[in-house]
């Protein structure tokens, strides 16, 4: 030591500087859909400068989605930008003016069911404008483009547990098969451009601010209702039921992790789940599937009311079991998904209550 004191003033412009690198400016695409609300919420605790877009379509109730963005207000300062990702023009000026460091891409067209209703819908969203995304990356270069796919890319696969590892080349749905697309597409653009782009397999996300079409807000609005649920396949459905809260810690964990080269990568041997390119693909789910009724159960049990059940066969486009293997998951970022289904259930219903009923 040579007695030097740093003075408050220095100390000051260094910790400014140290903000400043540390803070970043990251785009969420979908912000005011259940994923992104989270996950803005996460990245603004942190300290991160969020811009979010979304262009608010009437899929499910608009009035869910603004209480999403008041909700976040709360936490932080988010840009907000309401803007359809098929409009190229405006998405690349946006790239252009805000120079983000990092990419959270989570606006899609959701739905496996409604895929079979208005497919251009999935074209539109889930390619064209994941497309434009790209593209956005591409001419304004960004460290990492984290983007959500989806269990259902695993389409007529029986092994399990899924596996990033399984080849994936059987989709059930149009909107599985745009999902599948968006991974074909980031590869091409890690492999030209070298961008480093990272592929989240979600199984099936439920908890606090979901969204109305999934079974088990659907499900809960018709038990208090005193209504009966359908239950599809007579219930002989598994699913690997993952609370929002994991999800959120897999994305942030995965963004702050770039994807590299896997040099032991084989053309000869194709490992789906990696490339030559700075490319990766990851399962986030709870890695414990859940039986539909042993689910109906729970939350009965969280709602002290008994539903009234009416038996379906399988509908077109689902897929009779889901089942995560989340080993790449911990290996690479020492995460896996822990919340067990009658603790996320009771939060989902306790925020349900408040938000609905009260």
């Amino acid at each position: 030591m040579n007695g030097t004191r740093i003075t408050a003033e220095a100390r000051g412009q260094l910790d400014k500087e140290w903000w400043r690198i540390k803070r970043m400016k990251i785009l969420i695409t979908g912000i005011a859909g259940f994923i992104g609300m989270h996950v803005a919420l996460r990245l603004l605790e942190r300290g991160d400068e969020i811009v979010g877009i979304d262009n608010l379509n009437d899929y499910y109730d608009v009035g869910l989605k603004r209480a999403r963005l008041e909700h976040l207000k709360q936490y932080g300062s988010v840009r907000f930008v309401e803007m359809d990702l098929a409009d190229a023009p405006r998405l690349a000026e946006l790239f252009a003016a805000e120079k983000f460091r990092r990419v959270v891409h989570l606006a899609a067209q959701a739905g496996v069911r409604y895929s079979l209703q208005n497919p251009r819908a999935y074209i539109d969203s889930n390619i064209v404008g994941f497309l434009n995304v790209l593209e956005g990356c591409r001419h304004h270069p960004v460290e990492h483009l984290v983007y959500a796919s989806s269990s259902s890319v695993y389409g007529a696969n029986t092994r399990m547990p899924f596996s990033v590892h399984h080849n994936v080349d059987h989709p059930v749905s149009l909107y599985a098969a745009t999902k599948k697309a968006n991974e074909l597409m980031a590869h091409t653009y890690s492999h030209l451009y070298g961008i480093p782009t990272t592929g989240l397999r979600f199984f099936t996300v439920y908890g606090p601010w979901g969204r109305p079409d999934m079974a088990y807000f659907s499900f809960t609005q018709k038990i208090i209702a005193g209504k009966a649920i359908n239950v599809f396949n007579n219930g002989n459905m598994l699913r690997d039921f993952t609370y929002i809260d994991d999800i959120v810690e897999g994305v942030v964990r995965v963004l702050d992790r770039f994807p590299s080269p896997n040099p032991s990568w084989s053309g000869d041997s194709p490992d789906p789940a990696s490339s030559q390119a700075p490319y990766l693909i990851y399962n986030i789910g709870n890695n414990s599937p859940v039986e539909l009724g042993v689910f109906i159960e729970v939350l009965e049990e969280c709602l002290g009311q008994k539903a009234v059940k009416n038996y379906l066969p399988m509908q077109p486009g689902d897929v009779p079991a889901t089942y995560a293997d989340v080993d790449d998951l911990i290996t690479d970022v020492g995460f896996a998904p822990v919340t067990a289904i009658k603790e996320g259930i009771g939060k989902f219903v306790d925020w349900y209550k408040g938000y609905h009923l009260l």
